[in-house]
């Protein structure tokens, strides 16, 4: 006896990771994350945008920590054009960050790259909300220690919204979306203006994302090319005010 309806194909699963089955990226990526915040020193959880936005920018420690990042960058981009600190063959960095207070101060940064005449995406550094913190829901104000609760939850569920979080792969969708439209727009205005010339390494952009601790470990599942956020704590952790290149997994 025939069915009654032909069968149905198996759902297909939304696409999480953005960057899954990228070939390239025409920018070198990396990710930076912020200095110690006054929330760390606290040792609470701030991840609230009405209170992250306008508190718990860095410490005095976090500034000193960001202003020898950025000098440190500085020193190493400068070195790939020769002995004599040259930046005429290379494109420029761009700095795209997270607008909680912490991430923003991050200008402490650029002003060290300023300092050795590197070039700067449209002169700024342009905030976005996709590089905001993980929310932590019910957790947010509270001690840091909690972290961990949420943490041991991803790996069994990267989709869990346990105590109203965010989930693990709504970060990591957001924020290889973001990744591929920057991607995008840096790639446009390159070939704009390297008409009749040959790509280098060194022609390209250089694209630092300043963000947070668990938006960073996260991003960086996406780029190792992980279906989900799943095992973003088997990574090597990324300590306040390091940065880390972001290399997209083969």
């Amino acid at each position: 006896r025939p069915m009654p309806y032909p069968p149905q194909p198996p759902a297909v699963k939304p696409l999480i990771n953005q960057l899954l089955h990228q070939t390239k990226l025409s920018s070198q990526f990396y990710a930076l994350r912020h200095g110690q915040s006054l929330a760390n020193v606290k040792k609470i959880i701030s991840s609230d945008p009405q209170v992250s936005t306008v508190k718990h920018g860095l410490s005095e420690l976090g500034k000193e920590q960001a202003r020898l990042a950025g000098r440190s960058f500085a020193s190493d981009y400068c070195k790939r054009d020769g002995p004599t600190g040259s930046i005429s063959a290379l494109r420029g960095v761009a700095i795209f960050s997270s607008d909680f207070t912490r991430a923003r101060e991050r200008s402490i940064f650029a002003d060290e790259l300023a300092k050795s005449k590197i070039p700067l995406y449209n002169d700024d550094i342009i905030l976005e909300t996709r590089l905001r913190e993980r929310f932590f829901g019910d957790l947010n104000g509270g001690p840091d220690t909690r972290y961990r609760d949420v943490w041991n939850i991803d790996l069994k569920d990267a989709d869990h919204t346990e105590f109203h979080v965010e989930s693990a792969n709504s970060v990591l969708h957001r924020t290889t979306k973001l990744v591929l439209e920057l991607d995008e727009i840096l790639e446009r205005q390159q070939s704009a203006q390297s008409k009749g010339s040959a790509k280098t390494e060194d022609s390209c952009w250089k694209c630092i994302l300043v963000a947070h601790g668990d938006v960073l470990q996260i991003l960086q599942t996406g780029f190792l090319r992980h279906p989900d956020a799943s095992r973003h704590r088997n990574l090597e952790h990324l300590e306040t005010a390091s940065i880390r290149e972001l290399i997209l997994h083969e």
